[in-house]
């Protein structure tokens, strides 16, 4: 099977776009996250709405599109078998091990948990209970944070496998779209869940009762698996990549003065969700296109990405909370404080991932990674034969003379 390398570089930039967004959240005024910054500049929101209304989207699509890869072949339990393997061991892991210090930090900034990590980690595995909103998941006990995604990831693959004859079916009308049909029909469900339960259920990352998110996050990755690799659609898509950027950008603008009234037009929540809609989908549809046009190739890079991207996700939020608790008392300024944290964040995942979890065999799975790559063997093109030297009284090159009488 030839590989896709745009998806594979997709993959990695779309988590890489994830870690950028967590940087920055400590510094966006208004915003709550689980530690903040006295540096907070309220212009930071409009850049990060841009970036949030699709980031998470697109790592679901792309997540799908994997899928496609993986269902060629009718094998749906060992599927199950592996994607469960793949997410719930660095869940449960990433819970007990990764997870806990972002929470105990939270607390301590709140005055609501007394300094002592091993104190809290005590707590912490007996489920509490905790002061009211100690830290983010307090009334739980315990917390995924932004590990979110995989049991959410691992919901919609059981779904996805268990409907797979149903949703089959559509696949074929999905790779027939074309031109505006392509730009259009797939923001319709999207909408429709607007309408009808972003109302009633706003986020919250709460596995039960986060209706809108898991509709609009399912749909988007049955479209990754819909899309697959289909070459026509892909062409496709790659030619409508300037008109979907165009669409994107005319979007936006007109999400920006729905949510924020200008020149005398009052404020439309509910209007900018719809347009946020179509936003959302002609971002993925551009960033879909300029990779399959611009990424396509063998990249250097790629092999150490594609073993890199899993554990750099599982590690980057706790990274950017003890770069924070360590760079903010040293009051380095709005500029040096979030490059240090960013710098810090980088190369803790580096470090951790290529100098520990990568080395380490029986780490790797508990990090989502499989058994470790064999190293290439050298193939070495066999050396013809040196001449010897001739004898005396024989030609070069010239066989030597039997020793058989």
């Amino acid at each position: 099977m030839n590989r896709r390398h745009d998806i594979d570089a997709l993959r990695a930039l779309a988590f890489g776009g994830v870690i950028l967004y967590h940087v920055a959240m400590p510094y966006v005024e208004g915003w709550h996250w689980h530690l903040k910054s006295e540096h907070l500049a309220a212009w930071l929101q409009w850049p990060m709405r841009a970036l949030n209304l699709w980031r998470m989207d697109l790592v679901f699509l792309v997540s799908g599109l994997a899928m496609g890869f993986l269902l060629r072949e009718p094998r749906r339990l060992a599927v199950l078998r592996q994607r469960s393997l793949r997410l719930l061991l660095p869940l449960v892991f990433g819970m007990a091990v990764v997870v806990p210090y972002q929470a105990y930090a939270q607390g301590v900034a709140q005055g609501l948990i007394e300094p002592g990590f091993g104190a809290f980690l005590l707590r912490y595995f007996s489920g509490g209970p905790w002061p009211a909103g100690a830290f983010d998941g307090w009334d739980f006990g315990v917390t995924w944070n932004h590990l979110w995604y995989l049991p959410y990831l691992w919901v919609y693959t059981a779904l996805l496998l268990a409907l797979h004859p149903l949703l089959a079916r559509g696949r074929r009308r999905v790779v027939a779209l074309r031109g505006a049909r392509l730009l259009v029909l797939p923001v319709l469900p999207l909408a429709l869940y607007s309408l009808t339960l972003w109302p009633h259920f706003p986020p919250s990352h709460d596995l039960v009762h986060d209706a809108w998110l898991h509709a609009v996050y399912f749909t988007l990755f049955v479209y990754g698996w819909w899309l697959g690799v289909d070459p026509p659609l892909w062409a496709e898509i790659v030619r409508l990549r300037r008109r979907a950027m165009v669409l994107a950008v005319f979007a936006f603008a007109l999400y920006a003065v729905c949510r924020a009234g200008v020149g005398g037009i009052a404020p439309s929540v509910p209007t900018a969700r719809l347009v946020a809609d179509v936003y959302r989908w002609a971002v993925i549809l551009a960033v879909l296109g300029h990779a399959g046009h611009h990424l396509n190739r063998p990249w250097p890079w790629l092999a150490w990405a594609r073993e890199s991207v899993y554990p750099w996700y599982l590690l980057h939020q706790t990274l950017i909370v003890a770069a924070l608790v360590w760079l903010v008392p040293l009051r380095l300024g709005p500029v040096l404080e979030p490059v240090a944290v960013l710098g810090f964040t980088v190369a803790g995942c580096w470090l951790l991932t290529d100098g520990v979890v990568r080395r380490l065999r029986w780490l790797r799975p508990l990090f989502g990674l499989g058994p470790a790559p064999r190293a290439a063997r050298a193939t070495q093109t066999p050396r013809p034969p040196r001449p010897r030297p001739a004898r005396p009284g024989t030609r070069a090159g010239a066989p030597p003379p039997s020793t058989r009488r």
